[in-house]
């Protein structure tokens, strides 16, 4: 069935799978919540919420976020709400199905004080490119006349995998795919990246199960974050001339999570 998707491409699942470790699915079966967490505070999702943000170049540490969360001590507001609104997508995330509608509530939330409310949870409609911190274009995404074309295609995709039996590295590999292709689309004017992160785990979530919320995916994205930018970049300077031949080393990234 993976010959219907309309975006995706699988050319590199067979590489893939022969260079993922065998035992994925047994170091999935070990993941195990943290004991700091209770059911007001969970201990991986902030993991997920601090390490996704300083991606993004925000001035947060866990530690610090952990008393804040858990322990109710208050810091300055712009020190901990943009991470507090990445928290509440998370979970969010672990309580509603992975659909069109549902990645748009979770960019409303996310990106509540990163955009314009009325760009919240919706398609940009401008030109967008990425650029170095000297003002240097280093990728121009999709334009804002395809982005929602390439959007439904995404969705759809989602869609047939979710229905789809597959295996434990497959749903790795499809789940660093929709990461990648829909940071390569770019399809909000800000926080494409915690969406894009947290879509990654989202499926993983749907496919094999709330285990998947303990993946430290992003904490080895972030202490790799030179390497993830590389690895993305690799692809192609825009969007029309992306050649995801070139994905797999940024695909490898996501299993090798499960060894922190």
């Amino acid at each position: 069935m993976t010959d219907k998707l309309k975006i995706i491409p699988v050319d590199l699942l067979h590489q893939y799978r022969r260079q993922v470790d065998p035992a994925l699915q047994n170091r999935l079966d070990s993941l195990t919540d943290a004991e700091i967490s209770t059911d007001t505070f969970s201990f991986y999702t902030s993991v997920s919420s601090v390490f996704s943000s300083k991606i993004e170049g925000e001035d947060i540490e866990l530690d610090s976020y952990i008393r804040h969360k858990k322990y109710g001590i208050e810091f300055l507001p712009d020190y901990t709400r943009k991470i507090d609104d990445l928290y509440n997508a998370y979970i969010f995330a672990q309580n509603n199905p992975l659909n069109k509608k549902n990645i748009g509530k979770a960019h409303q939330l996310l990106s509540k004080h990163i955009v314009a409310k009325h760009f919240q949870g919706k398609i940009r409609i401008h030109n967008m490119y990425v650029s170095t911190p000297d003002g240097k274009i280093e990728y121009v995404a999709a334009s804002p006349y395809e982005v929602e074309a390439e959007m439904e295609k995404i969705y759809a995709d989602i869609e047939l995998l979710k229905s789809i039996q597959m295996n434990t590295d497959e749903v790795f590999f499809f789940a660093g795919m929709i990461h990648l292709i829909f940071v390569k689309v770019h399809p909000f004017n800000d926080g494409n990246g915690r969406t894009a992160r947290l879509l990654e785990k989202w499926f993983i979530a749907e496919k094999l199960g709330s285990k998947a919320w303990f993946i430290q995916s992003e904490k080895n994205y972030y202490q790799q974050h030179q390497l993830y930018y590389n690895n993305l970049r690799a692809l192609g300077l825009e969007y029309q001339d992306l050649n995801y031949a070139k994905a797999l080393p940024f695909l490898l990234m996501l299993p090798g999570a499960l060894t922190l």
